[in-house]
């Protein structure tokens, strides 16, 4: 038996099947940092249209998780897709570095300023800490294959950027955004400091819920506001009764409030008489145990200004009126404490109610205050709760589990409480009618996100922007000993302070002796001391980053981040924005959910379902993550667990094997000299060139839409379906058994050469290393990485020969899978082994037989039978096997002839040659001859 081997066509690369991504992709790492690959990106694009899409700093404390690999990856995808679009697309990642989190770290090191550590030793300290923090964030975003300015990162706490806060900040105040004020803000007793919206997040609490009695100071006046006179009678108590979860507000109420269009019942139960809106009454009733009935109705509005005593002190408040008073639960009368409370501050500010905040930065009340004096807000509850019952205005107490605020850092619940200090206001010079104005020009994506927004602009109260902590840049203002105004002077003075951070950092603010930027005057002025919230430093990167650098610009292109920062970072980026130069800082907005595990929890350290993307690399590598983001629709909850990634694995093989097979068919194949001219291509050749330009063109246009999740589908879809499942199985025999150099191999080669370089860009975002790995194995002259190209350009699309177009591929698809189930169930029976001991007869109607005679004798080629016969659909199709394809039957049979040892073909030709007795005349051709002819197939 002679050993044709030699003379096929097999498959042959050095690609390796097994991935091993986790070993490997170091070696591209390491690659990319040689050549320097960021800044090749920069020369190479330089000129081009930019694309800027802006990094939201990530905080710089502790290790990265998988939601930060969620957004590096995605940013990630964006601004490579962008440059193999042709665009000048930098990314220059950041880090957020100031804030009380590095504060408590650095605190259980050194301990707390004041204490065993002055300050300017305490900042030292903070910024080493957070500088260690970077150093390892930033390895493990390069682990992820993010490709960016690494060496050249924006830090918030580098001198300049310091500085440059400053300035953002005098430019605020030159546009007259800036108030100084004592209003209520956020206040954790933990963290001894305001927090911001964004430092906060509700969680159930239980709570002391009390129904308070507040009796009116004249009751002849108040009956005759109500209508009832008569009942002015000695003894008889006349009261409105309010509902409050927080007893221990109740020494720094300042007013009643009620809706001034709701109704309001009187009810008499023995000899009192209480207020309460009538749509409330039965329920409040019930919880007083009383029996009472209504005497009449009286509206809110009736009952403004009149005075009411306060439940525990010898002094009135007003009723006033408010349009947030609602139903939904209590009394429909609010108790109003305008030092602990938004909604009554500002309805406080329309009565001019003192802004009485009577509590400490620890959260215990001060000293002087009557009756609980020196007591902590929590202990305080209990007392002021006994002696309400004392005084006979308490009507109800139980405890309830309710939806209250907590601090994001410490999960303690906080306090309202109105302290002096510095807001950005929404309405002193319009910034909130302008911030709702921009929102309307900016897209959001998905478009939910611009109603979340809106809502919360809407909703907002001022920015309170100062926090009282010590690692953080200064509010560098002198304001007036007397009258606390600003200097008026102030910008220009800022300016001066910026100079000197630039060189000194933020302690230049703090060792600076006024007299040094004031002289003589500096006596009358003193320095604030207070440190900007956090959310300013990253709100203002626009001004910072973007505007600060050459390679960048506003507004940027896009800002990515978790569903999350519409109540952080892209209301601060917007608000500062607004107020510094009126411009929104972003054209898009894009947004993404959370990570969750497989049954839709959240992430948790309790729960044990934290999943680690350091674990995730070193068992399965970083193009695994990377694949499992693109592969999931990011708008909704991204679940992930280890079963989710060997899914995620399975389908990389897929990709990567289809690869491989790619790259192992273009053994010997030089495209500088054995490439053909799309008109010389055998047609189903010409056909896949057809399918991957319309594929990419969809790819292109997902990757333009941000549908990372489309493209996964479709390149997966590809590889298994339109290779896999048909051009590669179909074309392997023309492939292995034709000449080396024949038209026919040369045909397929060139396919598989315009597919790969195809494919190899459209995986380049998503499978980075990956792509980089089959950049080097690919044949012919290309550049030091696949990152360096664009988007390759097929060329042609096919001829619109009706014969050869779309319908008839679709058509033999069709043909082909019914095919494949007839031969599949002849196999089970026995009747055949291989798919090449079979020979087919297709029984067709007119149309379709007319159709599948365009390819003559290469049919058993396309169905991967050594015969396929056609015959009309007739009386001679009695017995065949009907199918699911309208005007199709079909006959399988087993070959009788013998097997050419060269293809595996049952041919009647094979024997009949004394030099080749094996082989069928069409390997004899081949081996010996001037080689076989395929137009089709």
């Amino acid at each position: 038996m002679t050993d044709y081997k030699d003379s096929l066509n097999l498959p042959k690369t050095d690609f390796p099947m097994k991935a091993n991504l986790a070993s490997r992709e170091p070696d591209f790492l390491k690659h990319w940092q040689e050549i320097d690959l960021y800044q090749l990106l920069r020369k190479q694009n330089k000129g081009r249209k930019k694309f800027i899409l802006h990094d939201g700093p990530p905080y710089a404390n502790g290790d990265i998780h998988i939601g930060h690999a969620v957004n590096k990856i995605l940013k990630d995808i964006i601004v490579k897709s962008k440059s193999l679009s042709g665009f000048d697309s930098p990314y220059v990642p950041g880090w957020d570095c100031h804030g009380l989190p590095i504060e408590l770290k650095v605190e259980k090191k050194v301990g707390k300023v004041g204490h065993k550590v002055d300050a300017k030793t305490f900042r030292k300290e903070c910024r080493k800490y957070a500088q260690q923090q970077i150093d390892g964030q930033k390895k493990d975003f390069m682990r992820l294959g993010v490709i960016g300015d690494w060496e050249n990162p924006y830090l918030t706490m580098d001198f300049q950027f310091e500085a440059n806060i400053i300035r953002a900040l005098s430019r605020i105040v030159a546009n007259g955004h800036l108030q100084k004020g004592s209003k209520p803000v956020h206040w954790c007793i933990d963290c001894g400091s305001a927090l911001a919206e964004a430092e906060v997040e509700y969680e159930d609490k239980k709570s002391h819920a009390i129904d308070v009695a507040f009796e009116f100071v004249n009751k002849k006046e108040a009956f005759d506001k109500i209508g009832k006179p008569e009942f002015t009678k000695i003894g008889e108590s006349l009261s409105v009764v309010i509902w409050t979860t927080t007893p221990w507000t109740l020494p720094a109420n300042m007013a009643v409030c009620v809706h001034p269009e709701l109704a309001y019942a009187l009810v008499k139960h023995n000899d009192k008489f209480i207020l309460i809106a009538q749509a409330l009454l039965e329920a409040c009733l019930e919880r007083y145990g009383f029996s009472g009935e209504i005497v009449t109705t009286v509206s809110g509005r009736e009952l403004e200004n009149l005075l009411l005593k306060h439940p525990l002190y010898n002094r009135s408040v007003p009723i006033i009126l408010g349009e947030h008073v609602t139903t939904d639960t209590g009394t429909g009368a609010v108790h109003t404490a305008p030092g602990h409370g938004q909604e009554d501050f500002v309805v406080g500010q329309k009565y001019a109610l003192e802004v009485y905040n009577p509590v400490g930065n620890n959260g215990v009340f001060l000293e002087n205050t009557e009756l609980v004096g020196g007591m902590h807000v929590n202990k305080a509850n209990d007392f002021i709760i006994e002696a309400l019952k004392a005084n006979k205005t308490l009507l109800a107490h139980q405890e309830i589990t309710h939806s209250y605020p907590h601090c994001w850092r410490h999960k303690t619940p906080i306090i309202f409480r109105a302290t002096p200090q510095w807001f950005i206001s929404m309405q002193q010079n319009g910034l909130g009618k302008m911030a709702q104005a921009a929102i309307k020009k900016v897209e959001w994506l998905p478009e939910w996100g611009q109603a979340r927004i809106e809502s919360m602009i809407s909703e907002r109260p001022d920015w309170c922007i100062s926090r009282q902590r010590t690692w953080g840049v200064p509010i560098a203002l002198c304001i007036h000993k007397e009258s606390q105004l600003l200097h008026p002077d102030t910008v220009q003075l800022m300016e001066q302070v910026a100079q000197k951070v630039e060189r000194e950092g933020i302690d230049a603010w703090f060792d600076l002796d006024l007299s040094e930027l004031l002289g003589a005057e500096a006596k009358n002025y003193e320095k604030v001391t207070d440190t900007l919230d956090v959310w300013f430093d990253s709100g203002v990167t626009h001004f910072a980053v973007l505007d600060a650098l050459e390679a960048l610009g506003t507004p940027a292109d896009l800002y990515l981040e978790g569903s999350d920062q519409h109540r952080g970072w892209f209301q601060s980026s917007l608000l500062t924005s607004l107020a510094i130069k009126e411009q929104a800082p972003y054209k898009t907005v894009l947004t993404y959910c959370f990570t969750v595990d497989a049954a839709g929890r959240k992430m948790s350290k309790s729960l044990g379902n934290v999943v680690s993307p350091q674990q995730v690399i070193n068992q399965y590598g970083a193009d695994i993550i990377r694949l499992w983001i693109a592969a999931t629709d990011y708008t909704k909850e991204m679940a992930v667990s280890d079963e989710i990634f060997k899914r995620v694995a399975d389908s990389y093989r897929r990709i990567r094997n289809t690869s491989r097979f790619l790259l192992s068919n273009l053994d010997g194949f030089d495209p500088q000299k054995d490439i053909l001219v799309f008109d010389d291509l055998i047609t189903i050749d010409q056909w896949l060139l057809n399918k991957t330009a319309q594929v990419q063109a969809e790819i292109i246009a997902d990757f333009d839409d941000y549908q990372f999740h489309n493209i996964y589908q479709k390149l997966h879809n590809f590889c298994s379906v339109d290779l896999g499942s048909f051009y590669l199985d179909v074309v392997k025999d023309r492939q292995y058994t034709t000449q080396s150099s024949s038209l026919a191999r040369r045909s397929a080669q060139t396919a598989m050469y315009h597919v790969l370089q195809s494919m190899v860009r459209w995986m380049a975002p998503i499978l980075s290393f990956t792509a980089e790995e089959i950049w080097t194995y690919m044949p012919g002259e290309k550049g030091q990485s696949v990152f360096l190209s664009e988007w390759y350009q097929v060329g042609k699309t096919l001829k619109t020969d009706i014969e050869i177009g779309e319908h008839f591929w679709e058509t033999l698809a069709e043909v082909r899978a019914e095919v494949n189930k007839a031969l599949e169930n002849a196999r089970a029976q026995g009747v055949i082994g291989a798919s090449l001991t079979a020979e087919v007869t297709l029984f067709c109607e007119t149309e379709l037989l007319k159709t599948l005679s365009i390819i003559g004798d290469e049919l058993r080629f396309a169905l991967i039978t050594s015969s396929a016969k056609l015959d009309e659909l007739g009386k001679s199709s009695a017995d065949a096997l009907a199918t699911n394809l309208p005007g199709l039957k079909l006959s399988v049979n087993k070959s009788t002839y013998h097997k050419c040892v060269r293809c595996w073909h049952y041919r009647e030709d094979v024997g009949s040659h004394a030099t080749h007795p094996e082989l069928c005349s069409r390997c004899i051709e081949n081996v010996d001859g001037q080689g076989e002819s395929r137009v089709h197939i």
